[in-house]
């Protein structure tokens, strides 16, 4: 593995700590100007209420995103304050992204509890996704330099429809053939869907305290990257992970025909004709031969290729010493799951 992950990734929980400290009380204010009911699926979906209402014990999602904007400012050069806006703005869209999600793949649980349409149901849940995301616009739109930012905003959505589409649309072509899912198409995906967003909440923040052009941009290739990265370690979990660990079901992905990297590098291999049979009828076989086929290492060596990516983007510009070793830390806990 790269630099990034000589940090301790136990390390990471203490910016992450921090910088949720710092956002809840803005995002507390934000939520509560919804409708009261929206508002309760809001909360509930951060982790912080029941149906109902009533408190909900912990305190929900880690806040990866709201603390990459305030670690962006920070090692901008801006004081933490000047990422709040952002970091509201981008948990806000993450929410938002969540409840859809669960929707379009049909998953009924989320962190442990029944996803929001589960628990409020499908139409409640897209109302609520879609006032998340006009909340989140106007919570820029009221920033000085607000414009821009909302720009950044939208790019990065979009970013992340064409990448969910994309995803969405995998599950549906073939393991082989001229029409099979190529390694290419797997990691522009990856990129639009997962790293469109830790780019933009990397940057924002950078860019609501006044940084340059190149500052901004050089986080949000560290955060597009780093996407890439998580990504696929995910992928790797979906199949090879313990479900006691991830609250994913053993094979889970091979079973939703997911067209993910260790199985696109494997289905490049000559084991592809029985590797394809085996991904419609035994998900436990089709395993073994990903891995005796490379796919498992292979993913992981591409993981560690886009972490060094990484490491550049920050290295190239200059950045707060500080804030970037805090940066560091929680890029390492991120992905270092597997790696």
């Amino acid at each position: 593995m790269t630099a990034l992950s000589s940090t301790a990734p136990a390390d990471a929980p203490a910016a992450l700590d921090r910088c949720r400290a710092l956002v809840r009380p803005a995002l507390a204010a934000a939520v509560a100007r919804l409708h009261p009911w929206v508002g309760e699926m809001a909360a509930y979906s951060l982790g912080w209420c029941e149906v109902g209402g009533a408190p909900a014990v912990g305190q929900g999602g880690k806040g990866v995103r709201q603390a990459l904007a305030v670690l962006g400012a920070e090692a901008a050069g801006a004081p933490a304050r000047a990422g709040v806006a952002a970091a509201v703005a981008v948990e806000l869209v993450h929410v938002f992204s969540l409840l859809h999600d669960d929707i379009m793949d049909g998953d009924e649980a989320r962190r442990g509890r029944p996803a929001v349409w589960k628990a409020y149901g499908t139409g409640p849940a897209v109302l609520a996704g879609d006032a998340l995301f006009a909340l989140a616009v106007e919570t820029l739109a009221e920033e000085p330099g607000g414009a821009h930012a909302v720009r950044a905003l939208s790019a990065a959505l979009s970013d992340l429809v064409r990448g969910q589409a994309d995803d969405l649309l995998f599950t549906t072509r073939p393991w082989t053939g001229p029409e099979r899912v190529t390694p290419d198409e797997y990691r522009a995906m990856a990129e639009h869907k997962t790293g469109a967003l830790l780019g933009c909440s990397a940057a924002l923040g950078a860019v609501l305290g006044g940084a340059d052009p190149g500052t901004a941009a050089a986080l949000d290739r560290a955060g597009r990257h780093l996407g890439v990265a998580f990504q696929i370690v995910d992928d790797v979990l979906g199949i090879w992970g313990d479900p006691a660990v991830t609250g994913k079901p053993v094979h889970g992905d091979l079973r939703e025909r997911k067209k993910t990297l260790p199985v696109l590098v494997a289905l490049g291999t000559p084991a592809a004709g029985r590797l394809a049979r085996l991904l419609d009828t035994d998900p436990q076989a089709a395993a073994e031969l990903i891995e005796r086929a490379g796919g498992r290492s292979a993913a992981l060596d591409e993981a560690r290729r886009h972490i060094g990516i990484v490491e550049s983007a920050l290295a190239g510009v200059p950045l707060r010493t500080t804030a970037v070793d805090e940066l560091r830390s929680l890029l390492a806990f991120l992905v270092s799951r597997e790696l």
